[in-house]
């Protein structure tokens, strides 16, 4: 074996900018910074407590835990991240185990984007 090939998974995130600035809107810049920050540390929670729950294999869990990430990543706009925190949900209801585990991955990847990407948009330096 003289070559070794490195497959990097690049997932792209899409962010509701209307969402976005509709919250703005809504709540002020302060109080829209404030309700993103919680919002993103809560997402990153969720994802990891999604990655515990596989583990686990606490499918129940892991179904509550992504669907409850779809709740919250609508109201902020995360499109992506609500699509496929849906997918797993969807998995765990049809029992395949193996597509589990494909889509919790690329859940936590798109999640990982999308945290990081709202944080980048809107500027949210600690």
């Amino acid at each position: 074996m003289d070559k070794i090939i490195t497959i990097e998974h690049k997932e792209s995130v899409r962010l509701d900018s209307d969402r976005l600035a509709g919250l703005y809107r809504q709540l002020g810049d302060t109080n829209a910074v404030d309700v993103l920050c919680r919002t993103i540390e809560e997402l990153a929670v969720r994802l990891s407590n999604c990655e515990r729950f596989w583990r686990q294999r606490d499918w129940a869990g892991l179904r509550k835990c992504s669907k409850s990430l779809v709740a919250i990543s609508e109201q902020v706009g995360m499109t992506a991240l609500a699509r496929v925190a849906g997918d797993v949900a969807q998995n765990v209801d049809a029992g395949d185990a193996v597509a589990i585990g494909a889509t919790l991955n690329r859940l936590i990847r798109v999640g990982e984007g999308s945290l990081t990407a709202v944080w980048d948009q809107q500027d949210l330096s600690v």
